[in-house]
């Protein structure tokens, strides 16, 4: 039996076009491409052949860096210097503040 292909119709967003489109130009992959892969990992594996979730959307990405009781220590401790900051020392220029910032002192 001959491979027969059939057309589909996928209506997306034209940035989310645009934007898969040069990344997956730069893997030399067709939208097409990826679409035909992953409905073979769907067939081979009997699933969705990646994570699918409900992430919340941050403004930044702080999280990906940073667990949430770091970023809450984090701001403890802009508040704290907001409020105290005459108790750390101001550097006029970047060599200073990198001499600073590299010593091992702990002052």
């Amino acid at each position: 039996m001959a491979n027969m292909t059939t057309t589909i119709s996928v209506q997306i967003n034209t940035k989310d076009k645009e934007e898969v489109g040069k990344i997956l130009q730069k893997l030399g992959i067709t939208l097409s491409g990826l679409i035909n892969m992953t409905i073979k990992q769907t067939i081979l594996k009997k699933k969705i052949p990646f994570e699918v979730s409900a992430e919340e959307e941050y403004e930044d990405d702080i999280e990906k860096f940073f667990t949430k009781k770091e970023i809450k220590e984090m701001m403890k401790e802009v508040k704290y210097i907001k409020k105290h900051i005459d108790e750390y020392p101001k550097y006029d220029n970047w060599e200073d503040l990198k001499e600073a910032l590299l010593s091992d002192d702990d002052e």
